[in-house]
């Protein structure tokens, strides 16, 4: 997404914990002529938000879109679940997300300006083995509607993005926050978007000040099974992959 609203000509702030591999794409961003700045946050601290976003401001001076893209999930039916796992999930899929929100809104209000939140179709499915995920994209898509109705006459819009199977490395991480590069990525093949494309469909929406955008085309097909069809969409996550 970075790469993307920088081929559009906006400055890029590379906001995550691995220092690193932020510091590749914006020298990617850089030599392709386009501005980037790095401002390293972990979302499961609320200092951490708060700062960046100040440090954002200190070097640019104002905010014009904020895209609270940061998440992961947990694994395991519901009766094996944790505390700590429930904690930690919500934690980071939500608390992480709405304090995002927090401090970049000041900001947003100035420039009337734009948020994205990325959620997942798990908002609108059954989540056999992720429930824990499932529930935490539920409350992103709640968050996204209250924010519709709380920014009315703001000039600030909230695009809540949905996405089906997109490459990434959710499934590499463990409950523990742990990434096992030997992991491979559960769901088939052939149902996966490449981000690049996934980026430029979610870039669109959130220029467009779309509401809510569900994408893939399998992504809008089992959610509007979903809604009239419930029992076939029960049939068809059953026999999905159970985690290892």
């Amino acid at each position: 997404m970075a790469s993307e609203w920088a081929r559009l000509g906006y400055k890029v702030v590379l906001s995550a914990r691995r220092k690193e591999l932020l510091e590749g794409i914006a020298l990617e961003i850089r030599n392709s002529g386009g501005e980037a700045l790095v401002v390293p946050v972990d979302i499961m601290e609320e200092k951490s938000i708060e700062d960046a976003v100040q440090k954002i401001i200190n070097t640019w001076g104002r905010l014009d879109i904020a895209v609270a893209n940061a998440g992961f999930g947990v694994f395991g039916s519901i009766d094996k679940l944790t505390a700590k796992d429930w904690n930690r999930q919500l934690q980071g899929n939500v608390i992480g997300l709405a304090l995002t929100v927090k401090y970049a809104l000041p900001h947003l209000k100035q420039s009337q300006g734009r948020i994205g939140l990325i959620g997942s179709i798990g908002a609108y499915l059954p989540n056999p083995y992720v429930g824990a995920y499932g529930a935490s994209k539920a409350a992103v898509h709640s968050i996204g509607l209250t924010l519709q109705v709380e920014l009315n006459g703001t000039g600030v819009s909230c695009t809540t993005i949905h996405p089906g199977f997109v490459v990434s490395e959710i499934g590499r991480i463990d409950n523990e926050g742990v990434w096992h590069p030997e992991r491979t990525d559960p769901w088939p093949s052939n149902l996966m978007w490449p981000t690049d494309k996934a980026a430029k469909v979610m870039v669109k929406a959130i220029i467009k000040r779309r509401r809510n955008y569900v994408f893939t085309t399998h992504g809008r097909v089992i959610v509007w099974l979903q809604r009239w069809f419930p029992g076939v969409v029960r049939n068809i996550v059953s026999k999905g992959p159970k985690p290892e």
